[in-house]
Formats: structure tokens, C-alpha cells, sequence
């Protein structure tokens, strides 16, 4: 089934009701996991659609993150931590990043399918839009107007929007995603793998530095 106005709608409506609850929850609480995730070399295995990877190859870290475009705490970690991260590591060789698709209800699955029918270089960016403006779509009624003004300001007509939408290989494909994840112990978003380490919950990025160190001192 494709992602429709319909579930649009009742998805923003639940969240609605929910985003109390949500900003309540302090924004950080990171968990390890007590035993060591899959490698860096099972997770960078190919999945059901291409990883949108930011890097070098052969950085010596190697960082995934498994997020909901409705989770606030992603919101939060993308805000704030991940643009120091970026400037100080990825963008310096130090660290390659990829994020990935574990949506939590078909808004977030939508809004992760216009990032990816946005075009070459554009995933990013988009996203990390839809996170700034997390607030006025993500809780809306109507969450469709402030979305497809984000998709308009990104180079999308109403009908490419539409379409996007509608693509259900595509939603398929996040789908896949997401139930891989779950093999490799993801149960909530934001789930983070460094080097192969599971941590769960929001990092500041003082908590990264401490968890990166040991692999930029070897390297």
C-alpha cells in the first residue's frame, strides 16, 4: 500500500496527541548495549536501496545512524550535534556517515521518500530541512501543505510531489531497510553504530568524540 493523504493525515493526528509525551522525554539517554553490534563490514553490506554515505572511504570511523523524520529526538541530534560533526569529522576525513531509514509511521516514511526521490546531492539537504521544520509538519492536522511547500522550495512540482508519494518500489525499499535494522538489534530511533558499537538515544558531541578517540588516535 502507498503512502496516502489519508494516512498522512491520521498519522499526524496521533502524533498530535503524542508530542506531549514526546518533548517530555529528556533529549538525551544514551543506552550500550552490552555486547559488541554487527561489524562495520555486515552493515555497509548493500541494502534495498543505495546508502546515501557522506565521507571518505577509508575513514578510520564509520558511523550509521537508523532515524525517524518524526522522532524529536533526531530532530534534536541533527540540529545540534550532527552539523558539528559534519564540519569537524566528515567533511575532514575523519569520519564517513550514513544515515538510514527507520521510520516509526507512515508521515516519517513519506517524508523520508521525498528525500530520496529529491535527486543527486539533495537527500541531505532535504533532510536536514525537514528537521529543522520538524515542528510544523511532523505535529500538524494537515500535514501535506507545509510538506509540499518543503518539497516546492527543493525543486518538486505538486504532480513530481504526488508521484514521489506514490512510488511504491520506493516504500518498499525503506520498508526492507527498516526490517534489517531490526535484525541488527534496532528497536528506536535514534540508534547509532560506531564501528560497530550500538548506542541508543541522542548523542551530544562530546559523547561522539569520546566513542571516535580511541579509532582517530590508531589511524
Amino acid at each position: 500500500m502507498s503512502i496516502t493523504r489519508r494516512e498522512f493525515l491520521e498519522a499526524s493526528a496521533a502524533l498530535s496527541q503524542a508530542a506531549a509525551f514526546l518533548t517530555a522525554i529528556p533529549g538525551s539517554f544514551v543506552e550500550q548495549a552490552l555486547a559488541q553490534g554487527p561489524s562495520t563490514a555486515d552493515l555497509m553490506q548493500p541494502g534495498a536501496l543505495p546508502d546515501q554515505i557522506q565521507g571518505a572511504e577509508n575513514a578510520p570511523v564509520t558511523i550509521v545512524e537508523y532515524a525517524s523524520m518524526t522522532c524529536s529526538h533526531c530532530a534534536t541530534f541533527h540540529t545540534t550535534t550532527y552539523p558539528a560533526l559534519k564540519s569537524r569529522y566528515i567533511d575532514t576525513g575523519k569520519a564517513r556517515y550514513v544515515l538510514r531509514e527507520f521510520p516509526l509511521d507512515p508521515l516519517a516514511a513519506g517524508a523520508f521518500m521525498l528525500a530520496r526521490c529529491a535527486g543527486d546531492g539533495k537527500y541531505y539537504p532535504i533532510v536536514d530541512t525537514l528537521f529543522a521544520q520538524q515542528k510544523t509538519w511532523a505535529f500538524a492536522q494537515n500535514p501535506i501543505p507545509p510538506l509540499l511547500k518543503i518539497a516546492k522550495d527543493n525543486g518538486f512540482t505538486e504532480q513530481s510531489f504526488e508521484q514521489c508519494l506514490s512510488n511504491q518500489k520506493l516504500l518498499d525499499g525503506i520498508e526492507e531497510i527498516r526490517q534489517r535494522a531490526q535484525k541488527f538489534g534496532v528497536t528506536s530511533t535514534p540508534t547509532f553504530f560506531i564501528n560497530g558499537k550500538i548506542f541508543r538515544g541522542s548523542l551530544s558531541i562530546e559523547e561522539l568524540e569520546k566513542q571516535m578517540q580511541p579509532f582517530l588516535k590508531a589511524s
